[in-house]
């Protein structure tokens, strides 16, 4: 499958501005709160953002920071910052002031973007910040700084596009930072759009009478595509929401918009499923419910259907791809399963040396497609690990089966040699999901001192079990009456929550630090 995209091209177009030229000025593409917002609403609001920004100073290829929770304005400043052809750069809205300070000196944004909720810990970043210009606050409250409504508001509503080429610069979308600090993959004016043309719109069949909402948020490559860029694409809606997203409050926001997709994480399908009277919400809207971030376990695919009748599209992106390229389609689920390549990537399980493994035996996943990031910006020797050739090596381990469809082990520096056999800890932990007691679970490899590794369970029990040795005996045994017997946890240890990352996936580098100290 072959897509092309003209040699003057500008990504904010193919997303944004496209819809009016087709006719969707007063379509609504936007709810939020109380408020709604056509695409005429959001072609005008971006285009004032754009000159405010290029009053400011910002220049092609420019970094501009946005620290926003979701909300209206972060619509505005992102499809504003691409027409002016400066880099966006997106972060977690709920940082400390040292995480702030690594990614202004990192990125060298000329201008940020932020909440006024926000403004005590960025101050504080800001003070040192080399390269920092200026500073738009969105809110009543700016202190030192700008006020976006103001410095917007002075604005026209016309906004003369920048020059840009199908392969200038265009975004910057980070790891999750599983080793060290986060590192920026650098992409450009053409990825996001081609992975929508090949995973949005010919797997997932988004179109214009599709309404989106999303667990994670925007600042996350996931929910960037998901809830903003593919409903935008193909002149549809999206639902945003800036109060943290727990299962209560994303029942209240299906029941009150009925959204056709929701965008999740499997911590939040197995948090919804567990909210007490769960099998009351109506989620006949959805036509379906996507899944990513790490491998939804079979047990929880089988509960959210029957309890929802929903169908649950589990799949693996990245920032290095920017979005899914291995998916499970509708109407064609395996169970456990990712699904198979999206139409338009290839992908291969590789051994050590690079070479093709059999159908069934374990390796590293490597992936190839035209969404690929040109390269981690300040690491040559990651990017040239990671990207050789047309081939990007994810570092997740995987077996494909004889039918086309890949199935997760987990990442290669989580994996646990015991008895002198790799384990994937994710095996073991959807075992454990299985278990009549176990909310939730995470496993890692632990050295009680004679140097020999071997699994750690951490459990997050139910409502109504209580944590003792008799449990804990009775949840080993069950791991050992379903998986090899070398793969039980030798420890269980009971705890009240798992530690979570800014994408919702349990935080293992956090986890293996508690277990370490502990």
């Amino acid at each position: 499958m072959k897509v092309e995209f003209p040699e003057r091209f500008n990504m904010a177009d193919y997303f944004l501005y496209h819809n009016v030229e087709e006719g969707r000025e007063g379509k609504t593409c936007l709810y939020y709160r109380d408020e709604s917002y056509t695409y005429g609403d959001a072609v005008r609001r971006s285009n004032r953002v754009g000159n405010a920004l290029r009053a400011l100073g910002v220049e092609l290829e420019d970094r501009v920071l946005l620290v926003l929770p979701d909300c209206p304005e972060f619509v505005w400043t992102w499809f504003g910052a691409a027409k002016v052809g400066a880099v966006l750069t997106m972060v977690n809205p709920l940082l400390p002031a040292e995480d702030y300070k690594y990614y202004l000196e990192y990125t060298r944004a000329r201008v940020a973007v932020v909440h006024e909720s926000l403004l005590e810990n960025f101050s504080e970043a800001a003070k040192t910040a080399r390269h920092l210009k200026n500073v738009l606050v969105v809110g009543d409250e700016h202190g030192e700084f700008h006020s976006f409504a103001d410095a917007v508001g002075a604005e026209g509503d016309e906004l003369t596009p920048a020059d840009t080429h199908r392969d200038d610069i265009a975004i910057w979308l980070f790891t999750s930072g599983s080793t060290g600090h986060p590192k920026g993959a650098v992409h450009l004016h053409h990825d996001l759009p081609y992975n929508t043309e090949c995973y949005a719109k010919r797997v997932l069949g988004v179109g214009e009478n599709d309404l989106t909402v999303s667990v994670p948020k925007l600042f996350f490559g996931y929910a960037t595509g998901t809830n903003l860029l593919f409903p935008f694409a193909s002149g549809g809606a999206t639902v945003l929401f800036s109060e943290r997203s727990t299962p209560e409050k994303l029942f209240e926001v299906i029941e009150r918009h009925r959204p056709t997709i929701l965008t999740s994480v499997p911590t939040m399908i197995n948090g919804m499923l567990n909210v007490e009277g769960a099998a009351t919400h109506d989620l006949s809207s959805l036509r379906c419910c996507l899944s990513a971030g790490e491998a939804l376990p079979e047990e929880l695919y089988r509960r959210w259907t029957e309890t929802f009748g929903v169908e649950i599209l589990d799949g693996i992106g990245s920032a290095e791809m920017f979005h899914i390229y291995i998916t499970n389609r509708p109407g064609d689920v395996k169970p456990g399963s990712l699904g198979r390549v999206v139409e338009g990537y290839e992908a291969q399980v590789v051994d050590a040396e690079g070479r093709a493994v059999p159908a069934g035996e374990m390796g590293t996943l490597r992936v190839k497609g035209d969404s690929a990031a040109l390269c981690y910006w300040q690491a040559h020797e990651n990017s040239k690990e990671t990207f050789a050739g047309d081939w990007c090596t994810t570092g997740d381990q995987f077996h494909v089966d004889g039918e086309g469809y890949f199935w997760y082990h987990g990442r290669t520096d989580d994996m646990l040699k015991v008895s002198g056999v790799f384990v994937a800890p994710a095996e073991i932990e959807n075992c454990l999901l299985g278990h009549e007691a176990v909310l939730e679970a995470a496993v890692v490899g632990h050295d009680a001192g004679d140097r020999l590794v071997k699994p750690k369970a951490f459990v997050v029990l139910r409502e109504g079990h209580a944590p003792g040795d008799k449990l804990a005996q009775s949840i080993k045994d069950f791991v050992k009456s379903h998986l090899a017997l070398y793969k039980y946890p030798r420890w269980v240890e009971f705890v009240a929550s798992l530690p979570k990352n800014d994408r919702g996936k349990i935080d293992r580098k956090k986890l293996k630090a508690v277990n370490r100290d502990g």
